[in-house]
Order: structure tokens, then sequence, then C-alpha cells
């Protein structure tokens, strides 16, 4: 049993630490309240304290073989707090010894053409791209220094029971879908995107926090073939019985007055060329070095379905 420590309680890390527990590892979970975001789970103990203090995540992380960064501030407060953050992480890791494994997005690329792999340049233009380079680019420049161990765990739009605001295939598609009722979408609904299972990356968190040859570098989530939102909508609610379900675009005009409203929509806007045009990550490097490979879409569909019928029910 090693003793591991999560930053964040949000989807990921509570999938992460769950995980963790489950293989028998000791668990400590820190986010600014101390309060678990999900269920109790047996073996895992929450610390109250903000994680961008670098001497109190230092304590906290002390006898820890692997430190899971899987916090973020706020997107509309990104710019600000992640360097912060970012670099109480690196001296989180550096004074405990324990491997950083950061879970990243794809933002740092910034459009591309073409399926999306580790070697393409973090080219990111807009402030929440460039910032989340950033946080990598630390971290690699430690690691390579010789005074950290670092891997960035990189993944597309989380998908799968336990994602819930933050998701574009959860609360703003799922309930509306389980009655039969359109949804609503950024984008072109018919573009290619790829949706990264949530299980899957608490497995490859876990994964790589254990495999030295995976230091240094970042590596893409096994993540299903990319599917059009219109065809997962389509999908998902056959799944549910619910018969076809209308998927409808939002217009620019549309977004734009909501993002008069909320400070979320108006984030987006940097990041909306991920709807407006295919949006492809390709996990083949991954799944070449080692054992994670994503859930059977027919899983994810089905898990996802009767997570969310559960929680509409309650």
């Amino acid at each position: 049993m090693s003793f591991h420590l999560v930053v964040g309680h949000g989807p990921a890390g509570a999938a992460t630490a769950r995980l963790l527990a489950e293989q028998g590892h000791q668990v400590r979970v820190v986010t600014r309240t101390g309060r678990p975001a999900t269920a109790a789970v047996e073996g895992v103990e929450h610390l109250a304290l903000d994680a961008s203090d670098p001497a109190r995540l230092s304590q906290a992380a002390r006898g820890a073989v692997a430190i899971h960064g899987c916090a973020a501030p706020p997107l509309p407060q990104w710019a600000a707090k992640w360097p912060a953050l970012g670099s109480a992480l690196c001296a989180a890791a550096e004074d405990s010894g324990a491997v950083l494994v950061m879970l990243g997005n794809l933002y740092g690329y910034g459009a591309v053409d073409g399926p999306m792999t580790e070697g393409l340049p973090l080219a990111a233009t807009g402030p929440k791209g460039r910032v989340r380079a950033a946080a990598w680019e630390q971290a690699r420049a430690l690691h390579e220094a010789g005074r950290i161990r670092a891997v960035e765990v990189r993944a597309s739009d989380f998908f799968g029971p336990g994602v819930t605001d933050g998701g574009h295939l959860a609360s703003r598609a799922m309930p509306n879908l389980l009655k039969g009722r359109p949804v609503a979408v950024l984008g072109d609904p018919d573009a290619p995107h790829s949706w990264t299972y949530l299980p899957d990356v608490a497995r490859a968190m876990a994964e790589l926090a254990g495999e030295e040859r995976a230091w240094g570098r970042p590596w893409h989530v096994p993540t299903a073939p990319a599917l059009p939102v219109r065809t997962m909508v389509e999908r998902l609610a056959a799944e549910a019985g619910t018969g076809p379900v209308p998927v409808r675009r939002l217009s620019p005009a549309v977004l734009g007055v909501a993002g008069l409203f909320s400070p979320l929509l108006r984030e987006l806007r940097e990041t909306r060329y991920q709807f407006d045009r295919p949006f492809v990550v390709d996990s083949s490097a991954y799944e070449a070095e080692f054992t994670v490979r994503a859930t059977p879409l027919e899983e994810q569909l089905a898990a996802t379905v009767g997570w969310w019928r559960e929680r509409v029910r309650a």
C-alpha cells in the first residue's frame, strides 16, 4: 500500500481518488473546504487547504509516492490563478520526492488541422491555452533539470458518470435527453469530436504514476474514436429508450447574448473552435506503451445513462 495525494475533488479528482483507494492505496484529497464533492469513500482522507500555498501543500504531500494534480481554478480565473497552483504543485513534488502526475487538457495546442498528437507544439494563442501550457512547461523544465519527476495526462472533453456541470454531454444534455426533449449544443453538431471517458482518465492517472518510463512527457488518455455530438446524443437516446432527440445548434448570436449573463459561456468563446471544426485526439502513443485502453463505447453509454437516471430521479 502506497500513499497518494490527490489535489482537487472535481470529477477527475474524485474518480482518481476512488480508484486508488480501490487498489488498496492510502489516499489523501486536498480541497479548499475539505469536504468530499461526492459520497465518502472508505480509505480516502479529506484535508482542507489552499493548494496554491506551496508550504502547506508540501506538508500534506510528505511521504507520498505521487501527487495527482486534478485541481483547476474556475475557468474565468485561469490566467490569474493557474501560475500559483502550478508552482505549488511543483514545489510539493520537489519537497516530497513524489511523482507529479498533472491532469491536462488539449487547450495548449490551440486550433490544429488533423488529429492531435503529443508531438504537436503548444501553440495556443488564447490566454487559457497559454497559461495551461505554461503549467506543464514549468513542470517539464524542472523534470529535465532533475529537480522533480513529472508526467502530464491529457484528456479531451470529459464524458461519463460523475461529469456534471462542466460537461458538454452532461447537465447541458442528459436531463433533456432522458425526457426525450431537444438538446442544444455548441458549434457544428456534425463535426467529429473526441470524448474521453472519465473512468479511463482515472485509470491512466493511476497507471502512469507508477511507470517511470512515462515520466518527463505528456500522454493522451486512451479515447474512443471521435464521434459528432449529434451521433453521441442519438446513441445516448437509443440507450435510454427515449427515441430520436432533436439536436439544435446554438447560434453565435444566442451565445453572445447568453455570455452577457454567464461568465462560463463568455470564457468558452476562446475555445469554441473545438466545436466549430473537427477536434480529434490521437491516443495511439499511450496504447503502444501501456495497458489502459478506452472503455468500449457501448459500456460508456450504458453506464452514463444509468448514472444520470439515478441522479435525475434523486
